[in-house]
């Protein structure tokens, strides 16, 4: 193992500690005054939709409960929640595929969209003085590695449920 590799248990518990403190620092800071009109999964739910609206004729504007859920990483009912939520304040139209089996989908209304773009307005002008002083390649190389990071920390999450199921079906036997 490399000399880099070797973490003492002090050094691993600093890095956890610093870890979780930047993503509630991230979580709890100014990023939620930013929003006022919205929740920020409610904006991601938005967005998403209305990108798969823009992107995709095939299924004409439509955006699926399952696939939201899936990209959200949220529970079916969670997203339903969200969704009804959003429903209830004009922003989406829900409707399904036959008799509902085939399918439940929602779509972006033009009060969804206009919400949206006040939104992203908000956001595009906070970020780009954030960027400005950040250094875009900062941020790229930033993003990067938090995409990485996700991915090795949603590994190890799966590893660890899985041992654990392993570990409860041993018991069982």
């Amino acid at each position: 193992m490399e000399q880099t590799d070797k973490l003492e248990t002090r050094e691993i518990t600093e890095l956890t500690n610093e870890l979780t403190y930047r993503r509630y620092l991230m979580n709890k800071g100014t990023i939620r005054n930013l929003f006022s009109k919205m929740t920020i999964p409610e904006y991601i739910a938005l967005h998403t939709i209305a990108y798969e609206c823009d992107k995709s004729s095939i299924y004409s504007g439509r955006s699926y409960l399952k696939d939201l859920a899936e990209k959200m990483q949220l529970t079916i009912r969670q997203t339903s929640k969200m969704a009804g939520s959003l429903k209830d304040r004009g922003l989406l139209l829900w409707s399904h595929d036959g008799n509902g089996s085939e399918g439940t989908y929602v779509t972006i209304t033009e009060t969804g969209r206009k919400l949206l773009d006040e939104q992203e307005t908000i956001l595009k002008e906070f970020y780009e003085k954030v960027i400005r002083k950040f250094g875009k390649q900062n941020l790229i190389d930033l993003l990067q590695l938090m995409k990485q990071l996700d991915t090795v920390m949603s590994s190890e999450i799966e590893e660890m449920e899985e041992d654990n199921y392993g570990t409860s079906e041993e018991i069982d036997d």
